[in-house]
C-alpha cells in the first residue's frame, strides 16, 4: 500500500494545519518584505482553495517560468527551488467567470513576458506552496492594483483558437500543440479561461493536468489506427533524481501502464519505500489516477513517440525516484524526464524477455516486476495462446 504522503504530496489529505514533510522549506530563505513590484510577468497562476471563487494572479519574477528552459541550461534542484522561492505569487479573489480575469489574460496570451506594475495590499510573505504538481511559488501577496504595461504579443495559432467560441477546449489545445505551442502555455490559456465554449477559469493544478490529458486522449484515437511497432524497445533517463523508463511493447492495441516507487527516505516515503500503479486499456480511462498529474506527463510524452514512428504499442512506465529528489518541482519533472528519455537511441529487442533484462539493467532494479499487471497478463495471454495452437 503506498504511504498518505506518497498520494497527498501537500496537498493536506492528513487535515494538519502543517504538512510535516513540507513545513522545512519554510526556513530556505529569509524574504525582505515588499510592498509593489515592477518588472517581468511571465506567467499566471490560479488557486484552487474555495472554488468555485479562487485566488489567481501573475507571477512576477525576472528569471525564465519555463521549465523547457530550465532544462537547457542544466539548472539544478537548488538553482530552480531558488529561482522559485524568489517568485511572487499576485493573488485577487476571482470569480470563475471570465470578465474578472482580463488582465491575467493579456499576461497568458502573450508570446514573451509582460511588464506588470503590482501595489499590494500588505507586505509580500514567505509562502512557499507545491502540490506535486505545480512548480513551487516562494512568496504570495494580496493585489490591491495590477497594471499590464506592455502590449501583449499573440501568436497567429493563439490567436485564432483563443478567438473562437465555438471551438471545443480540447481542439483547440491539440491544435495548439500540434502547431508548437508548448504544453505550458497551453496550460496558461486554459487556467485563464481563454479556450473553449463555455469558458472559466480553471485552477492551474487542474489545468496542468487537464492539458495532458486532453492532448494525449485526442492523439491515441492516431496511434490505435497505426501498425504495431516492429521490435520491442526500451528507453531510460534520468532528471533531477527521477529515473523514468518506458518498455514498448509490439501491439496493435494501445495500453499504459505505470509503476512508482519512491525509495526508502525520499520525498514522500519514510522508512518503508512506497509503489503506486496505474493502468488503461483502450480509448477511454474512467477514473483519476493515484499517480496524479506525473501519470498524464508520461503517457502523453510517450503517445507523442509512437505517433512520431508511426506505430502502435503497450506500454510500461517506470518512475523511480531517489532521496537525492530532495524537493517536489511540480510535473514537469516527469514530463521533461520522459522527453529526455524517448529522445534516446532505443535498446531495441526482438523479444520480451531481452526487453524486461534491458530495463532491469538500465534501472538497476526488477522492484516493478511484481507489481506490473500488463506483463502478467501477456504471459498468461501467451499460455492459453499456446494451449490451443
Amino acid at each position: 500500500m503506498p504511504s498518505q504522503c506518497s498520494v497527498c504530496k501537500g496537498k493536506g489529505l492528513c487535515d494538519r494545519p502543517v504538512c510535516p514533510i513540507t513545513c522545512r522549506f519554510h526556513a530556505l530563505k529569509d524574504v525582505r518584505p515588499v510592498n509593489e513590484y515592477m518588472g517581468a510577468s511571465p506567467s499566471v497562476f490560479i488557486g484552487s482553495h474555495g472554488y468555485p471563487r479562487v485566488v489567481g494572479g501573475p507571477l512576477m519574477i525576472s528569471d525564465s517560468d519555463n521549465p523547457l528552459q530550465w532544462v537547457r541550461n542544466g539548472l539544478s534542484i537548488d538553482d530552480i527551488v531558488g529561482i522559485r522561492s524568489r517568485t511572487i505569487r499576485g493573488g485577487k479573489e476571482l470569480e470563475i467567470n471570465v470578465p474578472d480575469a482580463e488582465k491575467i489574460q493579456e499576461i497568458a496570451l502573450s508570446e514573451r513576458p509582460l511588464d506588470v506594475e503590482v501595489v499590494f495590499a500588505k507586505p509580500v510573505h514567505f509562502d512557499l506552496s507545491f502540490d506535486g504538481t505545480v512548480a513551487p511559488v516562494g512568496m504570495s501577496g494580496a493585489m490591491r492594483r495590477l497594471d499590464v504595461i506592455d502590449n501583449a504579443h499573440v501568436s497567429r495559432v493563439v490567436d485564432r483558437c483563443t478567438s473562437d467560441t465555438d471551438l471545443r477546449a480540447t481542439d483547440a489545445a491539440r491544435i495548439l500543440f500540434e502547431n508548437g505551442t508548448d504544453v505550458y502555455k497551453i496550460t496558461n490559456l486554459l487556467s485563464t479561461g481563454l479556450l473553449g465554449v463555455q469558458r472559466k477559469v480553471v485552477p492551474t493544478r487542474w489545468a496542468i493536468t487537464a492539458t495532458d490529458d486532453m492532448i494525449s486522449s485526442g492523439m491515441k484515437h492516431d496511434i490505435v489506427r497505426l501498425p504495431a511497432l516492429p521490435e520491442h524497445q526500451v528507453f531510460c533517463a534520468t532528471l533531477h533524481a527521477n529515473s523514468l523508463c518506458f518498455l514498448l511493447i509490439p501491439a496493435e492495441e494501445w495500453k499504459f501502464e505505470m509503476i512508482e516507487r519512491w525509495q526508502k527516505h525520499s520525498l514522500w516515503a519514510g522508512d518503508e519505500e512506497t509503489i503506486i500503479e496505474d493502468s488503461e486499456s483502450g480509448l477511454t480511462k474512467s477514473k483519476y489516477s493515484p499517480l496524479a498529474g506525473a501519470y498524464y506527463s508520461a503517457r502523453l510524452a510517450v503517445i507523442e513517440y509512437l505517433k512520431s514512428v508511426g506505430s502502435c504499442a503497450k506500454v510500461l512506465c517506470i518512475r523511480d525516484i531517489s532521496g537525492e529528489y530532495w524537493a517536489p518541482l511540480g510535473t514537469w519533472v516527469i514530463r521533461e524526464a520522459s522527453h529526455i528519455s524517448l529522445s534516446t537511441a532505443p535498446i531495441r529487442t526482438e523479444t520480451l524477455a531481452e526487453a524486461i533484462a534491458a530495463a532491469v539493467a538500465a534501472l538497476k532494479t526488477n522492484f516493478w516486476l511484481p507489481h506490473t499487471k500488463m506483463l502478467r497478463d501477456i504471459r498468461q495471454q501467451k499460455t492459453l495462446s499456446n494451449f490451443f495452437s
